[in-house]
């Protein structure tokens, strides 16, 4: 049985992903910070770990929890992030540090812990991250989250690299503007939500269930040739420019 650590898993990706694996006879360990909310959304199903992974000590109770239970990951889907949108100069620091915290060094402690959890373990196995168009193509007012999502594609890569030859895949997903409640105040009127739909080459606002069902297979063995790659699901706004008409 394929066994996975869900990070972030109460936001609206993740819960999606986490619905696609258990359909697909998974395991699964889910982390939040919201004790609250995982009781919530998920009951007593799953394995579930409270602790905040944007801090090595953080990232180190995931682990240690994981030991002491027994269990033997070997896939990884991070689903931390947040969204911060504003002009650069009007950035407070502890903006800067909030995202950067949550979109990439909650990834890079995460994928550390992984990695040296399959070491020991000697465990061949899958990660998958989540970046967003906004790193590969400037958008206005996207200054900060841009330069974290590209923190994290480079790391993607660099990692991919280093641990190929262990068999150790790791991917990441980037998709434009998704309808969850983290994207709320940036779809909160039929206007706002047509003014989204309208900027991307194919018309529209993504779903959770399109983008999990890439990380699921990026996660699986048919992914087995994949790795150090980052995957557009922005109905072609990163790469292609519409006809304006």
């Amino acid at each position: 049985m394929k066994k996975v650590l869900i990070t972030g898993a109460t936001g609206g990706l993740a819960q999606s992903l986490a619905e696609n694996l258990t359909k697909n006879n998974w395991q699964l360990v889910l982390v939040s910070r919201n004790s609250e909310k995982l009781q919530e959304i998920y009951g007593d199903k799953h394995t579930q770990i409270i602790a905040d992974c944007s801090s090595f000590q953080g990232v180190k109770q995931i682990f240690d929890e994981i030991a002491e239970r027994n269990i033997v990951l070997d896939s990884l889907a991070h689903c931390v992030g947040n969204i911060r949108l504003g002009s650069l100069h009007r950035t407070s620091e502890a903006d800067f540090f909030d995202c950067m915290s949550a979109n990439l060094f909650s990834a890079l402690f995460t994928l550390s812990g992984f990695v040296d959890h399959l070491k020991k373990s000697s465990t061949h196995g899958s990660a998958v991250f989540v970046s967003s168009a906004a790193a590969s193509i400037g958008i206005s007012n996207h200054e900060v989250i841009s330069a974290a999502k590209g923190g994290l594609e480079a790391l993607v890569r660099s990692s991919a690299a280093s641990y190929a030859a262990s068999n150790i895949r790791i991917n990441a997903v980037s998709p434009g503007i998704l309808d969850t409640p983290a994207s709320a105040t940036l779809l909160s009127s039929d206007l706002m939500r047509e003014i989204a739909a309208k900027q991307y080459p194919i018309k529209g606002i993504g779903s959770v269930e399109e983008v999990a069902d890439l990380m699921a297979w990026l996660l699986s063995e048919k992914a087995q040739r994949v790795t150090g790659q980052v995957w557009p699901i922005d109905g072609g706004f990163s790469s292609i420019r519409p006809l304006v008409k």
